[in-house]
């Protein structure tokens, strides 16, 4: 899946400015931001459920070791495996019994990726929260990446959060309530304003690693 063309990004990121100076500062320092996108597969899915609540380095040496175990990261590799096998990976007991459950909805049909990818957003967000597993979070990240929506926001995502407050110039983040209530102004493009922060996050990041 790609993300929406140059054309529609640079739009959206223009209104964008228009609306929250943050996110014009945001726009002003990297430009129109390279979209995350992903397939729209259970391998997506299960990955972003083993990477929750972990750092970036240890979220990638468990997936690592999943990959290994598993060869192809599927449903029915999953539903083969062993649990004890996949805990061993460095999965927990709670996120072994997500990825069960999640290949469990997909073997049986109740949960079906394609038609989620082609359904609109409130539909797609109701059959994936529908499955055991898988949380508000997970659900817009899963349609950011993996169907290019527009207006999927990740509400909570504590990186969003920290880059607004400090493009902001407040000495505190908002809380999710009222970031939330904040980020309807960015609609219908929420998920190009996730962009734009990720993008001004990895570069602020970077340049304190150089200094």
């Amino acid at each position: 899946m790609t993300g929406p063309s140059q054309a529609r990004l640079t739009a959206a990121c223009e209104m964008l400015s228009r609306a929250d100076p943050a996110l014009a500062r945001a726009y002003a320092e990297t430009g129109v931001p390279v979209w995350r996108d992903a397939a729209p597969t259970y391998a997506t899915l299960a990955r972003m459920i083993s990477h929750q609540q972990i750092s970036l380095s240890a979220a990638a040496a468990i997936w690592g070791r999943t990959e290994a175990l598993l060869g192809e990261v599927t449903p029915e590799s999953v539903l083969t495996a062993d649990p004890e096998a996949l805990r061993a990976c460095g999965q927990s007991r709670p996120k072994v019994g997500h990825l069960t459950s999640i290949a469990e909805s997909l073997v049986t049909g109740k949960l079906n990726l394609a038609r989620v990818c082609a359904a609109p957003l409130d539909e797609a967000r109701h059959e994936l929260l529908a499955v055991r597993g898988i949380g508000p979070w997970t659900v817009e990240l899963f349609l950011l990446y993996a169907t290019g929506a527009m207006d999927a926001f990740p509400v909570g995502d504590v990186g969003l959060m920290e880059a607004h407050k400090v493009l902001s110039g407040h000495e505190t983040r908002m809380d999710i309530k009222a970031f939330t209530a904040h980020a309807d102004a960015w609609r219908p493009h929420r998920g190009v304003a996730a962009h734009l922060l990720w993008a001004w996050l990895h570069v602020h990041r970077a340049g304190r690693a150089r200094s």
